[in-house]
């Protein structure tokens, strides 16, 4: 049996975690807004979101790569999923 996100094109990914966000803050998001700038995520919210994002893509989010700048939008969150299903760490 394959992992059906192995190959998943970073449109899908965006579409992943938007749909956990909606469900959570019962908004909308467009890939480039600032959850945290927004004032409808916290920090906090990051954790969930960290714990979402490693479960749901089997990736592992550790070390630099828990910066939230990674976390601000739907754009930055599917980019580090996709660099780090290739292995990359960007160190």
């Amino acid at each position: 049996m394959t992992d059906s996100t192995t190959e998943l094109p970073v449109a899908a990914i965006e579409q992943q975690i938007g749909a956990f966000l909606e469900a959570k803050t019962k908004m909308t998001w467009e890939p480039e807004v600032d959850l945290f700038a927004s004032g409808a995520v916290s920090s906090l919210f990051a954790m969930e979101l960290v714990v979402f994002v490693e479960s749901t893509f089997d990736v592992e989010v550790e070390g630099p790569d828990l910066a939230l700048d990674n976390f601000r939008t739907l754009r930055t969150m599917s980019a580090l999923v996709t660099r780090l299903r290739v292995g990359g760490t960007g160190a």
